[in-house]
């Protein structure tokens, strides 16, 4: 077993096809291929269920994945470690953000005094929706995440009050009401959202027994915007996530409110490679004195 054959099982893993996963890797398809079943021949076990044109994990394969991925990061830690004692900040840091609440609002900031002083690290961000990051975590595909709390079964640290808000055509008669309940949702043509905020909402409404009349299933805010503006539909979103409104969009408070609060997480703050701890250690500070 090396960490050649470890790395290509994880991007295997995330790509689900022999020959992206060969390209990510700027290797051959048969040198991808190779590698994985001398894995398998090592562990005695299948990794991946194969298909015509895509690979699937296997159950024991999610079980490995997380060991493997977890193997990968002590190296990367290890290699940290050792820049470090020499006084050079290098290597990869892995986040995991779940769109415009952390991409937008939280990210730019933290990044640009992370840059400042550890211009060398080259930080890779994907993004998901809220439950991608988590099972990115989970998989130890990413060191930190920007989560919902709450999630016991992270290490967090807390940055930001956000909350779904009512996103109304200004011409709409619940928008001269300060604060809009799950009830006036029902029967309303509306737009959902397949964003990480999806389920937040479904939650709200089906918790008043409200049923809205989906006309549309959009994952760009900009598109829900739009059709709004247009006094199509209305919609619920975060507002952390949203843009001053629009002409034509106002927004409104939920009745009862639904308050999310966003957070640094890692599975354990006290395994961060160097790279992570630095980018924990700019988030606590700056968000101490908020």
């Amino acid at each position: 077993m090396t960490f050649t054959q470890l790395e290509i099982f994880s991007v295997l893993a995330r790509i689900g096809s022999f020959s992206r996963a060969a390209s990510a890797l700027g290797v051959t398809q048969s040198a991808v291929s190779h590698a994985l079943k001398q894995l398998e021949a090592d562990l005695g076990v299948s990794l991946f269920a194969r298909g015509p044109t895509s690979v699937e994990l296997t159950e024991i394969g999610v079980r490995l994945l997380q060991r493997a991925n977890d193997i990968l990061q002590q190296k990367e830690a290890l290699h940290q470690e050792a820049c470090y004692e020499k006084g050079i900040a290098r290597g990869t840091l892995r986040i995991a953000s779940f769109g415009a609440s952390s991409s937008l609002h939280l990210l730019p900031h933290l990044l640009a005094c992370y840059r400042q002083i550890h211009p060398e690290v080259e930080v890779q961000i994907d993004e998901g929706v809220d439950s991608e990051v988590v099972q990115w975590l989970l998989e130890r595909r990413v060191e930190l995440g920007f989560v919902v709390l709450p999630d016991e079964r992270f290490d967090f640290l807390p940055l930001a009050q956000d909350e779904l808000v009512a996103v109304l055509p200004v011409t709409h008669r619940l928008a001269v009401c300060a604060s809009v309940s799950a009830r006036d949702f029902h029967g309303l043509p509306f737009i959902r959202t397949a964003a990480g905020s999806g389920p937040h909402v479904d939650q709200f409404l089906a918790a008043a027994g409200a049923v809205p009349n989906t006309l549309f299933r959009f994952e760009q805010l900009s598109s829900m915007l739009g059709f709004v503006a247009q006094g199509v539909a209305v919609t619920i979103a975060g507002r952390l996530a949203l843009p001053d409104p629009p002409e034509g969009v106002i927004y409104r408070s939920l009745e009862p409110r639904r308050p999310r609060e966003i957070a640094l997480a890692a599975l354990s703050f006290e395994r961060l490679s160097p790279a992570a701890r630095a980018f924990w250690h700019i988030a606590r500070k700056t968000y101490r004195k908020k």
